[in-house]
């Protein structure tokens, strides 16, 4: 990545009402989490990039003490306001010893690109015995949205420059990692999920892909998300009028021992 373009440095931004308006299916389709974490009154539950604190609302609703953290700034004002105890905090430099009973995380790890350092943080994060209960993009996802977006780059010439903002492992790859660190995997699931979106293609491209758009000279931005949006229309817009990104989701449960071996 050339460092001197000062275009290239800049990095995805979370803004919590642009995240609300076109990024709300996230939190809304998490129920299965919230039902494998099963969490009870008496826990102490960490919100793993918790963005606007919908997902950590229902948490503390089910009656458990819920704690966020996220990197942005916005969306940790947004998660206060519905009266989250939330802190800015980077998940890969998680600042808990043997906190809390549990860990959810939600469509967060993915932007995390050292993932072993997430483990660590998670694991000492946990008390033994607890669990981390987490769903990110897997292997497979979104394949046809970045590959119009390389070869979109590619022809401006601007692929090399390209610091590709996502993690997305195999089940093999994040059970590896996680094991590594002594976590007891109790379920992994790789689940294609292709997910409607509430909006237009383009307004996916501004919320989740920024990286991309800032390598675009400001002036031709709109003519490369509209190039982008042809290049995946035939496979991505449902003819009843809905995009459907092409999501793959790796969802898991594992459990810090009560003896670390």
């Amino acid at each position: 990545m050339d460092r001197t373009d000062e275009s290239s440095t800049l990095q995805q931004r979370w803004f919590a009402d642009r995240y609300a308006e076109n990024a709300r299916f996230v939190s809304d389709r998490a129920e299965p989490l919230i039902e494998l974490l099963a969490p009870t009154n008496d826990e102490i539950i960490l919100d793993l990039g918790c963005g606007d604190g919908a997902l950590t609302k229902l948490i503390a609703d089910a009656g458990a003490t819920a704690i966020g953290v996220d990197a942005s700034v916005d969306q940790i004002i947004a998660s206060r306001n519905l009266g989250i105890p939330s802190a800015v905090m980077d998940g890969h430099n998680l600042a808990f010893n043997e906190v809390f009973d549990a860990i959810l995380t939600n469509a967060a790890l993915h932007w995390m690109t050292s993932p072993n350092e997430v483990i660590d943080g998670m694991w000492n994060a946990l008390k033994p015995g607890g669990r981390v209960v987490g769903e990110m993009g897997g292997a497979g996802n979104i394949a046809k949205i970045t590959r119009a977006l390389t070869k979109a780059l590619e022809r401006r010439n601007l692929h090399k420059k390209v610091v590709f903002p996502w993690f997305f492992p195999s089940e093999a790859d994040y059970r590896q990692r996680l094991e590594a660190r002594g976590f007891i995997v109790d379920y992994m699931a790789l689940i294609p999920r292709p997910t409607a979106l509430p909006g237009e293609f383009t307004a996916w491209l501004d919320t989740f892909a920024e990286q991309f758009l800032f390598l675009v000279p400001k002036k031709e931005r709109v003519a490369f998300k509209e190039e982008i949006s042809d290049a995946v229309r035939p496979d991505l817009f449902d003819p009843h009028g809905c995009w459907v990104a092409d999501y793959v989701r790796l969802r898991f449960s594992a459990t810090r021992p009560e003896k670390d071996s």
